[in-house]
């Protein structure tokens, strides 16, 4: 059973001089070299110190197309997702519409659906056969 490791704030400050001299070559070298458990650990302690700097940079290259792909990518989620939004609101209004109007009239509102339902494929029209 491991218990949980508390780890020094000398300690800690050492590993991130450590980090920062370039005695190690990765965040990840001097976790395995001091046996640091939790990937993300010396990260935090970066982090919790202000010396972001010291942490690895990640660098994104992409062309112009993809750039604008992921322009148009980014509008039409926005577009669905307002569309879906909308979808959701007048079925809200639609079934809070239907149960006031089964109370007005007196008729229980589920039984109404099941003696009223209708499947999808009733509603479509059957295709022209090429």
């Amino acid at each position: 059973m491991r218990g949980t490791v508390a780890y020094s704030d000398a300690f800690r400050r050492q590993v991130i001089l450590e980090v920062e001299s370039g005695k190690f070559r990765s965040i990840e070298a001097v976790r395995r070299a001091y046996g640091i458990g939790g990937a993300a650990t010396v990260c935090k302690w970066i982090r919790k110190y202000g010396r972001e700097e010291l942490l690895p940079k990640r660098v994104r290259i992409e062309t112009l197309k993809e750039r604008d792909e992921l322009k148009e990518a980014k509008a039409r989620i926005r577009k669905l997702e307002k569309a879906l939004s909308d979808a959701h609101i007048d079925y809200c209004l639609e079934k809070g519409y239907l149960h006031v109007a089964c109370k007005r009239l007196g008729v229980d509102a589920e039984e109404f659906k099941k003696k009223n339902a209708m499947n999808l494929s009733d509603t479509r029209t059957p295709r022209a056969e090429s």
